[in-house]
């Protein structure tokens, strides 16, 4: 079936942002193949202004004009939002999921009749800059080519990764998809210790963001584990030494291994 529209996507959030803005930048698409759907007017104009891109409040309209259909929707309204256009779904489709904690087979199960071709996936934030981690698995029904399509779209945001068993999909979304809020909250830490060691909040911000990306870029080209970067920079008896005892003694290891299981915990609930 001849459709208008390569790329439709529903939902005109912040994840749906760094998706189209991935494919427009690397020239993955031209803007005439991409459409996205959203209640919010305001959002609909930020991507009509900012991507010149076909917008509308109309899901069954993506649906009826799309080949690859983009679900961006929160978890919670997928169910409201399916039922809404489950009958114009065509085994030619491809659904993309990116709703954390929506399996495949619950996806399948509200499109009865066909073998829904779906694939999940879980985006994070550093897409928008194209230094974003994506893992994509396919549903029983997904081909070879659709998982690959998935791949290309998310590549183009950054990498992406096939997890080959959906069940650990809610792990992803613990580690990569909530990780870069971990990351963050880390710096504002360090950002507020700076300040109260006496500098001013615009060079510790500076100081904290560039460690930050160095450490991060050490970790991606050095190839050394995170572990024995940390023992680089940790002298005997030294300032580094002395941070880690902090840590130690708060049970900050700890605490960010409980963050990730309650991330993950929740991710598998939404699915339930």
């Amino acid at each position: 079936m001849h459709t208008q529209y390569e790329i439709g996507v529903i939902g005109a959030g912040n994840a749906a942002e760094g998706i189209v803005h991935g494919l427009l930048r690397n020239s993955v698409l031209l803007d005439d193949r991409i459409i996205v759907s959203d209640p919010n007017e305001p959002r609909r104009r930020l991507f009509r202004e900012r991507f010149h891109i076909e917008v509308t409040e109309d899901n069954r309209q993506v649906a009826k004009e799309s080949y690859i259909l983009i679900l961006a929707v929160k978890p919670q309204v997928h169910r409201e939002v399916l039922r809404g256009m489950a009958d114009l779904i065509r085994e030619d489709h491809v659904l993309v999921s990116i709703m954390a904690g929506v399996s495949t087979r619950t996806i399948e199960e509200q499109l009865p009749g066909i073998k829904a071709r779906v694939v999940r996936v879980m985006p994070n934030l550093p897409m928008h800059v194209g230094a974003g981690m994506a893992g994509v698995h396919p549903g029983r029904y997904a081909q070879e080519a659709d998982l690959l399509r998935a791949q290309r779209i998310f590549d183009a945001g950054g990498k992406s990764l096939h997890i080959e068993e959906e069940g650990l999909m809610d792990a992803v979304t613990a580690v990569s998809g909530s990780g870069p809020a971990y990351f963050y909250y880390f710096a504002e830490a360090i950002i507020s210790g700076g300040v109260k060691a006496g500098l001013t909040e615009q060079q510790a911000s500076l100081l904290a963001k560039q460690s930050c990306l160095g450490a991060a870029r050490m970790m991606l080209e050095t190839h050394d584990s995170p572990k024995d970067l940390r023992q680089k920079v940790m002298s005997p008896g030294g300032t580094t030494q002395a941070a880690m005892e902090a840590f130690a003694s708060k049970g900050f290891f700890e605490d960010v291994e409980a963050a990730v299981l309650a991330a993950f915990q929740r991710s598998r609930e939404l699915g339930g």
